[in-house]
């Protein structure tokens, strides 16, 4: 039978999202130590994968490094070029225990920091369109179960404990893409480009908006908001349809802007409505023009200032499927 290690990540870890995602209501609250006590989710899960024959280990993480520490426990022999790839008949099967997305992205982002070779040491054997090998599938055991929009809801993956459980004893999987960005993360949903005020009201910015050859904006444009997306969790913003569909297993990014667009008619005015351009492709990239510019990248907010790109890695990582 396997080796299975629950994975949660504690209150200050780098999972990008603010919120350790317990019960407690953000963090902050409780002491580390009771952070550091397994959800009940975590527990009923670990019960029935010990029920189905299974050696359980919760492990709760605090850092990069104890994340990497059981990622280590992934990888397969050293390979003759010196590269450490994960194995891939591995006794030890990985469920990660996310109350965000964002908190999902953390560890899938260490599983590319520890095994996507150097430009320098590129081997023959990884495929062209690939930076990383086929990364070690993972579980996802969602700790926000009322959440009906993250990506285990968009993936249709189980959600109660049991079947998580299952699903990872059974061993099947589903292999997704990836998106990888220039700096130095990745994207497992999507990213939302562009602020909003105090009011929640879309704060109109200017960009450079490229989807491989295709231009949806070259800058000039009043746009309101840019979609891109691996999965449907920015289909839509403030109302309105952005992503016509979110398919993490197609092989492309799907990308949207919405412009607003000054209409004129005869003996009725002016009006203003709301052009959506959207394009598919394997790479988009962003360009601000008129300075710092906000996003949400898997709900977890940032902001830049130059050019950010994006690229899919088709079928990169995978997650058990029951």
């Amino acid at each position: 039978m396997y080796d299975v290690i629950l994975l949660s990540l504690a209150e200050g870890s780098p999972a990008d999202a603010g919120a350790c995602g317990s019960s407690c209501g953000g963090c902050g609250v409780l002491e580390k130590e009771a952070c550091d006590t397994p959800r009940v989710p975590v527990r009923e899960c670990a019960d029935a994968l010990k029920a189905g024959g299974a050696l359980v280990e919760m492990i709760t993480a605090h850092s990069d490094a104890e994340i990497d520490e059981v990622i280590a426990r992934l990888d397969g022999p050293t390979r003759a070029d010196g590269l450490t790839w994960p194995a891939s008949d591995s006794r030890v099967r990985l469920v990660v225990a996310s109350a965000t997305d964002g908190q999902l992205r953390a560890v899938v982002r260490r599983l590319v920091r520890r095994y996507a070779p150097p430009p320098s040491k590129r081997p023959a054997d990884l495929a062209a369109d690939r930076t990383v090998p086929d990364l070690p599938p993972i579980a996802i055991l969602p700790l926000d179960v009322a959440n009906t929009t993250d990506l285990a809801a968009q993936l249709g993956l189980p959600r109660v404990p049991s079947a998580v459980a299952e699903a990872v004893l059974s061993g099947r999987t589903r292999r997704l893409d990836l998106l990888r960005n220039d700096g130095g993360s990745v994207t497992v949903d999507g990213a939302l480009v562009g602020g909003v005020d105090d009011d929640g009201r879309a704060l109109p910015w200017r960009g450079r908006v490229e989807v491989d050859d295709a231009v949806l904006s070259g800058g000039d444009d009043p746009i309101l908001a840019c979609a891109i997306g691996n999965g449907a969790g920015y289909a839509e913003f403030d109302g309105l349809r952005l992503l016509a569909e979110g398919n993490a297993e197609d092989g492309t990014v799907e990308v949207a802007v919405a412009v607003p667009m000054l209409v004129k008619k005869r003996f009725k005015g002016t009006k203003i409505r709301i052009e959506v351009r959207r394009a598919r492709g394997r790479a988009v990239s962003v360009l601000p023009r008129d300075g710092e510019l906000q996003f949400l990248d898997d709900g977890v907010a940032g902001s830049m200032n130059r050019k950010r790109s994006w690229w899919t890695e088709a079928g990169a990582w995978a997650v058990y499927a029951g």
